[in-house]
């Protein structure tokens, strides 16, 4: 592995404790205005300094995060359907490598659609960015996106994906937690994060599937809303930084979380 890849998995996945928390920010490119990002700067104005990554597309990166504040960035570097639209698997590559490299990226992410019927499209999308990125020594993470099929979400299904994204060069693979997720870890030979899965306010129900995710193999997490649209997300992101890194049991991390507002 040259440095330059190796600096840039270092900040991603820090060494001194292996793990990593990338926060997700990059919902607009497909749902546009979300709750909680009509203003993604102010919404991670605070969560900046806990996560470890922020993913992110260039146009958000560009004109709403500071540049001093020195996140490490993983850039949306696919995309093109909207959720109004028939189909989210018709994505294409959108970004340079060379916009990645003005940008002081640390990666990139490519969501693959296996089993529909742009998987081909989508998987190619994938191993051309990694023959792009690699020559400058950029990492791509690959996200086993399932568009709008949520029942997609278990673990023969995700390791399947895991697991071609990992042979077709991907450095990290972000996928959902599911039961049996150790069917993924143990199969994939690339670090993988864990993906957000569905919205709660609910912060042990994060905390404690994120515990037995990294239990069973993950890295860390690649979360979002279950962050920025919680009550509380600076109390949520210290809490899930306590799990990951500080190797918190979920009810000890839930201390640093809020007390519900009907329950203040």
């Amino acid at each position: 592995m040259d440095w330059g890849m190796q600096s840039r998995m270092a900040r991603l996945i820090p060494p001194e404790t292996g793990k990593a928390f990338f926060l997700a920010i990059d919902h607009g490119y497909f749902l546009g205005p979300t709750r909680s990002l009509e203003r993604p700067g102010e919404t991670v104005a605070d969560l900046t300094p806990i996560a470890d990554a922020l993913f992110v597309t260039r146009g958000v990166l560009r004109s709403a995060i500071p540049a001093e504040s020195t996140p490490n960035v993983i850039l949306r570097a696919s995309g093109g359907p909207s959720i109004v639209g028939g189909t989210l698997e018709n994505e294409r590559l959108l970004l340079s490598a060379e916009e990645a490299i003005r940008l002081d990226a640390a990666a990139v992410g490519i969501s693959v659609f296996v089993g529909s019927s742009y998987e081909t499209q989508t998987l190619n999308n994938l191993a051309m960015a990694v023959n792009e990125y690699e020559r400058y020594g950029i990492p791509v993470m690959a996200v086993t996106a399932v568009g709008k099929e949520l029942e997609k979400r278990d673990s023969r299904y995700l390791a399947l994906a895991s697991r071609i994204s990992a042979e077709l060069g991907a450095r990290v693979v972000k996928t959902y937690y599911c039961e049996d997720f150790d069917k993924i870890t143990s199969t994939c030979p690339v670090p993988v994060v864990i993906a957000g899965g569905p919205k709660t306010d609910d912060a042990l129900e994060v905390l404690t599937f994120v515990r037995d995710g990294i239990d069973k193999g993950a890295v860390g997490v690649n979360l979002g809303r279950n962050i920025w649209q919680h009550y509380d997300p600076v109390g949520m992101a210290k809490a899930l930084r306590a799990v990951i890194h500080d190797d918190a049991a979920p009810k000890d991390a839930l201390d640093l979380v809020a007390a519900p507002p009907n329950k203040a």
